[in-house]
């Protein structure tokens, strides 16, 4: 399994830049605030130095919010840690509560032509009337903050814990693909030795030509985790040709696909295994010709595949937990790839055979983009 190109991020600004920029908004309202009580009356009448002045104090802590984010980066009220600074984080309230009374202090001179001019007493009271509203705000930045530092860590977390599942079903992915080459390789040059042993050098040529071929398959670094059903049904007819010739005439495979399935995806090697279980469990019991079907149709939103055999049928060991590397592996690899949307089934037919059936989504490969 492949792990996907991570998808290119859109840019945002920063956190501390956009609740910067959110004072705009109380300072509009303080501005329409002072506008409506002049017009009813309640105040003077407003002058546009006025509302510059009722609008300007608010966007002065616009420019004090990024030096709340850097206090909160610089001691973040962690476990533990929350006891210890919360003095360090009223104390920073005060001063910034001071530096926005001051400046508060200086636009009110700069601005109104009838304000007293700056002075340490005026700014000494302005600091205190705005203290307790200042220091509230000061507290509702910083969790703001913390809020998103949150925020970000968890989805964090979420995609690095995403990135490790997606890794670690690659790895069992590749681990079970591991453990079946050698026992692919183990059944096909048992069958190959049968014809050696006959002395028929064309035939023999005729079977590694065609495992050569499928060599090349199945030792290939850069498989995919899915290919067409067309694909993997070339693969167990090659497979097929092989153990016609261990099995003689004894051996007659039916296809019955549907034409318009052969587009789907499904995971590689998912066939071969069941068509050899039906091999070793079917006519291998036999002594005379048997029948292999192998099936495929479409359920809904499902691909059922069907592997079925006429030899003695399923005796009641498939159900115990060690049913071999073919079994075995098809539904670990189900597991991995699908989860409880797939599943293998293995189940007496009425007529006495065994009929392995593999239930998994239906799904057809997507047009590559141009």
């Amino acid at each position: 399994m492949s792990l996907p190109p991570p998808t290119p991020s859109r840019r945002y600004p920063p956190v501390w830049a956009l609740v910067s920029a959110a004072w705009i908004g109380p300072a509009i309202l303080a501005a329409f605030q002072a506008y409506v009580q002049g017009r009813l009356g309640n105040w003077q009448p407003a002058t546009w130095q006025s509302l510059v002045w009722e609008g300007g104090d608010w966007l002065l802590y616009a420019f004090l919010t990024p030096v709340v984010f850097w206090v909160a980066r610089r001691y973040p009220l962690t476990r533990g840690e929350i006891a210890p600074r919360i003095p360090v984080h009223l104390m920073a309230a005060i001063l910034l509560c001071a530096a926005w009374a001051g400046a508060g202090v200086l636009l009110r001179s700069a601005i109104l032509p009838d304000a007293d001019p700056p002075s340490v007493k005026g700014a000494i009271s302005w600091f205190f009337i705005s203290l307790p509203f200042g220091v509230a705000v000061y507290f509702a930045v910083l969790g703001v903050q913390h809020a998103t530092a949150y925020f970000v860590e968890a989805r964090e977390r979420e995609t690095q814990a995403a990135r490790l599942s997606a890794q670690l079903a690659e790895a069992r992915l590749g681990a079970l693909r591991m453990q079946m080459q050698p026992h692919f390789l183990f059944n096909t040059l048992n069958a190959i030795s049968v014809v050696v042993r006959d002395r028929d050098t064309a035939t023999a040529l005729r079977i590694l030509e065609q495992l050569s071929d499928m060599l090349r398959r199945v030792m290939r670094s850069d498989r995919p985790k899915e290919v067409t059903l067309a694909d993997e049904l070339d693969f167990v007819r090659q497979f097929l040709g092989i153990e016609e010739i261990r099995f003689s005439d004894r051996l007659r495979p039916v296809f019955d696909i549907d034409p318009s399935l052969l587009s789907a995806l499904v995971p590689e090697f998912l066939l071969q295994p069941l068509v050899e279980n039906a091999l070793r469990h079917g006519l291998a019991q036999r002594v005379t010709a048997t029948l292999l079907r192998i099936e495929a149709r479409r359920e809904g939103d499902e691909l059922v595949l069907s592997v079925i055999d006429d030899g003695p049928g399923p005796d009641g060991r498939a159900a115990e937990p060690n049913e071999g590397v073919g079994l075995g592996n098809t539904r670990e690899r189900l597991a991995t790839l699908y989860g409880a949307r797939a599943r293998l089934e293995l189940t007496r037919t009425p007529e006495g055979g065994a009929a392995a059936t593999v239930r998994l989504p239906y799904h057809v490969q997507e047009p590559e983009r141009g």
